[in-house]
């Protein structure tokens, strides 16, 4: 027997979970595909940090996920922009723009924990788990089938409208036939808590050097988030070191802004690919999150990229009908340029300059440190992409209900 669904969502990460959330407000019938059974947490709810620009905390408060958390959650009030080597920093703070905070920091289980909480609320979605995404079978003019495997073995899903949210290597989308460019930064991000003699006050630390960025991030729980950029080739040496030289190698980065570091959680290393899908549509599929575009989180741009892939084609699917409509997703898709490029752009141009050694650079790098720092048209645009609101934004984003 072949399952119908307005949309079939593959993938029940952070993006792919809160799609889901935002659909159901509309009433259309969401079946949700995930490869984690019930009870547990996929991998990318680990103890990574999150930092959620203001446009993604006013969305998840809408929908009614960040009333779900149940841990503190870090104010992002202060940014602090240096690179090791270089004259002048950026120094921002969220009052000058009338703001409280620029974001929040949360912690990526907590935040799926909120998510799972806030999906078994929801009356209308049909969840299949686990299960994974196999490839696509004959369909029709009005719809796609997809074939899924669970424990019972195989079975078909017609859906009117596909949507790829299955991450940076996304079956789904190469099953559509959508290439992808990539790049290897040849980067190894670390990410771990730490404890400092100074707590948290409301200030994110970005520290740029030659082998990647190393951020404090101020979390809600009195530790400081810490994301640390080493070379590939360095990448096992680091991951073998024990806490004292792990947090003597941070300390030597990151400077003495918050303190001696003294004490160090569980630490966990990401390679750093950029994967750029050459398409967003396709017949009756959207892909979107990482399996539209993986970043380097330099700037902490992705998943709120993401996040407005999301509630970009959300608020499209309100226009229609027919949630696969040709001209419902190709208006998406334009929607989406000038966000995704100038997000794209400025993460892989910020990760590029910030890490080449040149010294031809250096004085060019703290020339324009120094010019945004002391410039306030420079730095509300520096702010405004920060906080989530480039391009077209969805209403959500603004905290309107669509």
């Amino acid at each position: 027997m072949t399952e119908r669904h307005d949309v079939v969502i593959v993938g029940g990460g952070l993006v792919g979970a809160s799609l889901a959330i935002a659909l159901d407000r509309q009433g259309l019938d969401v079946a949700l595909v995930e490869a984690t059974p019930a009870g547990q947490m996929p991998a990318v709810f680990d103890q990574r940090n999150l930092s959620f620009a203001a446009a993604t905390v006013n969305a998840l408060t809408v929908l009614g996920v960040m009333q779900q958390l149940r841990a503190t959650t870090g104010p992002i009030r202060r940014i602090h922009i240096s690179r090791q080597g270089d004259f002048g920093r950026v120094q921002l703070d969220a009052v000058d723009y009338g703001r409280e905070a620029f974001g929040q920091v949360v912690v990526a289980r907590d935040f799926g924990e909120a998510l799972e909480a806030r999906l078994d609320q929801l009356a209308r979605l049909t969840r299949y788990r686990p299960a994974r995404f196999v490839g696509f079978a004959p369909g029709d003019a009005g719809s796609r089938v997809l074939r899924i495997a669970d424990a019972g073995g195989e079975r078909e899903l017609r859906a009117r409208l596909v949507v790829a949210a299955d991450g940076t290597r996304s079956a789904v989308r190469d099953a559509l036939g959508i290439g992808v460019d990539e790049h290897d930064y040849l980067q190894t991000l670390f990410v771990a808590r730490v404890r400092a003699t100074r707590a948290p006050d409301g200030t994110a630390y970005e520290r740029f050097g030659d082998a990647g960025p190393t951020a404090l991030l101020p979390r809600g729980d009195r530790h400081w988030g810490v994301v640390h950029g080493v070379a590939r080739a360095d990448a096992d040496a680091v991951a073998a070191l024990g806490e004292a030289a792990w947090l003597a190698r941070l300390q030597r980065e990151a400077g003495w802004r918050i303190g001696r570091l003294i004490g160090s959680g569980e630490r966990s290393g990401y390679p750093i690919v950029r994967v750029v899908a050459q398409r967003l549509v396709a017949e009756r599929a959207v892909v979107l999150g990482n399996a539209a575009q993986t970043i380097h989180p330099i700037g902490a741009q992705g998943f709120n990229l993401g996040l407005r892939d999301a509630l970009t084609l959300a608020e499209e699917l309100t226009r229609s009908d027919d949630p696969g409509d040709a001209d419902s997703l190709a208006a998406y898709a334009t929607r989406r340029q000038e966000d995704r490029e100038r997000t794209l752009a400025f993460s892989d141009g910020l990760a590029r300059l910030t890490a080449n050694p040149s010294p031809l650079l250096k004085p060019l790098r703290s020339l324009g440190l120094m010019a945004v720092d002391a410039h306030a048209s420079l730095q509300s645009f520096l702010v405004g992409g920060a906080m989530g609101f480039r391009g077209d934004v969805p209403a959500l984003c603004r905290g309107e209900s669509v």
